[in-house]
């Protein structure tokens, strides 16, 4: 199989963000098969807590976690395929999120992945974390990461020099 025949990972959460890095990967790379992934959220700490006193609840919440992911993955797909994509929806589970991007971009052997960025930085970036930055020092494989609008770098070129 070429390269050009595996599908690109598009991941998705439902930001504008990551449908800005939807509509710049189709400027880029062009019309081809994707795959658009949101990987589900995790519980919150007041979700875990109700989910050590009751199974039931705890599996209630993680459903719903679960159908979220699913239709989110949906409408990053419908955002896919109009910027001209031949795309399918995909969701899946994993903490940290990072994880299960790699997870499934190593399974689709994807030849890119691609990702929005909040553009956080500094104290801002420690406390809240990069999903971004994360996948991009474990793939093993190129990472588009699209900055949000504005995010430029020192000198206006967006590269930080």
């Amino acid at each position: 199989m070429q390269m050009n025949d595996k599908p690109i990972l598009i991941c998705y959460d439902g930001s504008s963000g990551a449908a800005r890095a939807i509509e710049t990967a189709a400027a880029l790379v062009g019309p081809r098969r994707a795959v658009v992934l949101d990987v589900a959220s995790s519980m919150t700490p007041a979700e875990s807590l109700a989910g050590t006193y009751s199974a039931m609840a705890g599996a209630a919440l993680a459903e719903t976690h679960a159908a979220e992911a699913v239709r989110i993955a949906a409408e990053g797909t419908e955002i896919a395929r109009s910027s001209g994509f031949d795309a399918v929806a995909r969701a899946t589970r994993a903490v940290p999120t990072w994880e299960g991007i790699v997870e499934i971009a190593d399974e689709l052997d994807a030849p890119v992945i691609v990702i929005g960025s909040r553009g956080l930085l500094g104290l801002n970036e420690a406390v809240h974390g990069s999903v971004s930055h994360q996948v991009a020092g474990h793939a093993g494989r190129p990472v588009l990461i699209v900055p949000p609008p504005g995010k430029q770098g020192a000198d206006g070129d967006g590269n930080g020099r």
